[in-house]
């Protein structure tokens, strides 16, 4: 008699994190986060809510986990893993080609969706807010540091420039224009936020 393989547990806990994801992402998209549960997020993954509380200890860190999966998702996909800004020697060039992805990123209801409604529980869920910086937002942005720093370093900027406000000149204004639906979201825009930023931080 032929015995059968054993269950590969692995492979089993895998496709369950994987559902709730899934179901966590689409569920903060569909009700907003308030009204998002555990128990809600276990029902639409087909999973027991033990499973859940298994690896994570609130609502808060699956989602935050798996916004992070997708993004790493996505980025591996176009094969852009490890991700990080490219260094061309021609910075204008290289933020603009940053942003516009961010753009594309933006406007994609899968990423868009998840992200607009983590970002507005965050501004009254100090500890949300606080992961959601730390997690989400913060990498991102260190990135644009280290790219800064290098073009400063290299003397494409001016020798007093801080790289973390200096970010904030195309950054900021991306954000608040996408949170607070002030504007369209294009190509032309944040190409324009980078013209004026780098005038104003370009050696004199």
């Amino acid at each position: 008699m032929v015995k059968k393989p054993a269950p590969d547990a692995t492979r089993r806990s895998e496709k369950s994190r994987r559902a709730i994801y899934a179901a966590a992402l689409a569920l903060v998209g569909e009700v907003g986060y308030p009204k998002t549960t555990v128990e809600g997020i276990a029902a639409r993954a087909g999973v027991g809510k033990q499973t859940i509380y298994r690896w994570w200890q609130s609502k808060a860190e699956v989602l935050l986990e798996a916004f992070l999966d997708l993004g790493e998702q996505t980025a591996r996909a176009a094969g852009q893993e490890p991700y990080a800004i490219p260094d061309t020697g021609d910075l204008a060039a290289d933020l603009k080609a940053v942003l516009r992805a961010t753009v594309d990123g933006l406007l994609d209801p899968s990423f868009e969706t998840p992200a607009r409604a983590l970002a507005a529980e965050g501004l009254v869920n100090d500890q949300l807010g606080r992961e959601y910086v730390a997690r989400l937002l913060e990498p991102q942005l260190q990135l644009y540091v280290e790219r800064l720093r290098a073009a400063r370093d290299a003397g494409g900027l001016r020798a007093d420039v801080d790289p973390r406000v200096a970010l904030e000149l195309f950054v900021s204004p991306l954000a608040q224009r996408w949170l607070q639906r002030t504007g369209p979201i294009t190509y032309a825009y944040t190409d324009t936020l980078v013209d004026y930023a780098l005038h104003g931080i370009a050696p004199r």
